[in-house]
């Protein structure tokens, strides 16, 4: 992503904050822009161009009042309606079928000793990304204001592998998922390190279609620890995996989005995204 284009996904996110402070009063194209300090016109366009609807229909789809609508047509088990309708052939996340492969007991125990990990940066519509891989699969993709401190931070996870700061093609397919043609991508491998329930709750997190939205404790449903809510929502909270498995599809009961690791405007700007572009198939 060009520097022209991270510049316009900072207008869009501080679109987003606005109309969610100003939700209410339902403000008009003009408010926004002004907000933004953009013309109506220009604003109409860029904003169009991003999220592939109108900013008021994107306003229209990150709503409360409809995210709760969502919840209530699918109440009594919204990931098995998911699995009937939305993991059909029809379905962009389908299409993109993910193998979750874990760590060997050794490479846990030995702290990434003997491993090789690949890493590169890389600008996104939602912002700068660090994404890493071993030899089988993606273990890292995050969102980052720093790169230095990212992967700092990073490392340590690994203390004892050997980092190489490469762009690799496993790396290329991982971030396509931020394009529109979800179907024409390649089986994506991800290396995971976590315990048996963080990588009980990952697994079901991708079974959520793209555009849909789940709860907490539908997902706790789904992996047969219906009174763990709780405990899902930490693992959730644990994902190092950003977007490739999408613990921002998942909202609180009320209807509310919620937290997200890596900051709630983006969330929002992710399911509004992707209720966009879903609504161009129509």
């Amino acid at each position: 992503m060009n520097e022209q284009a991270t510049i316009q996904y900072k207008r869009i996110e501080e679109a987003i904050a606005y109309i969610q402070t100003h939700y209410a009063k339902q403000p008009s194209l003009e408010e926004i822009a002004a907000a933004v300090h953009l013309s109506p016109d220009h604003f109409q366009r860029i904003f169009s161009e991003w999220a592939g609807v109108s900013p008021k229909a994107f306003l229209q789809y990150i709503s409360i009042q409809h995210a709760k609508k969502i919840i209530q047509t699918s109440a009594v088990n919204l990931l098995d309606v998911t699995h009937q309708i939305g993991l059909s052939s029809t379905s962009r996340l389908h299409d993109l079928f993910i193998k979750i492969e874990g760590m060997t007991p050794a490479e846990y125990k030995n702290e990434g000793a003997q491993l090789t990990i690949q890493y590169s940066f890389s600008q996104t519509f939602f912002g700068e990304v660090l994404v890493a891989s071993t030899s089988k699969g993606i273990c890292h993709l995050t969102f980052i204001e720093n790169q230095e401190r990212s992967f700092d931070s990073f490392k340590k996870q690994f203390p004892k592998a050997l980092f190489e700061k490469v762009e690799t093609k496993m790396h290329k397919q991982a971030l396509a998922i931020f394009s529109t043609d979800w179907t024409n991508l390649s089986q994506i491998k991800l290396h995971l390190k976590g315990t048996d329930f963080q990588l009980n709750v990952w697994q079901a997190l991708l079974k959520i279609p793209f555009g849909n939205l789940t709860t907490y404790g539908t997902i706790a449903k789904a992996i047969d620890k219906p009174s763990a809510s709780r405990a899902v929502g930490t693992a959730i909270g644990s994902n190092p995996i950003a977007f490739l498995i999408p613990c921002h599809r998942v909202i609180q009961s009320s209807g509310q989005f919620g937290g997200y690791m890596w900051g709630p405007l983006r969330k929002t700007a992710m399911i509004g995204w992707e209720g966009g572009q879903k609504s161009t198939e129509y």
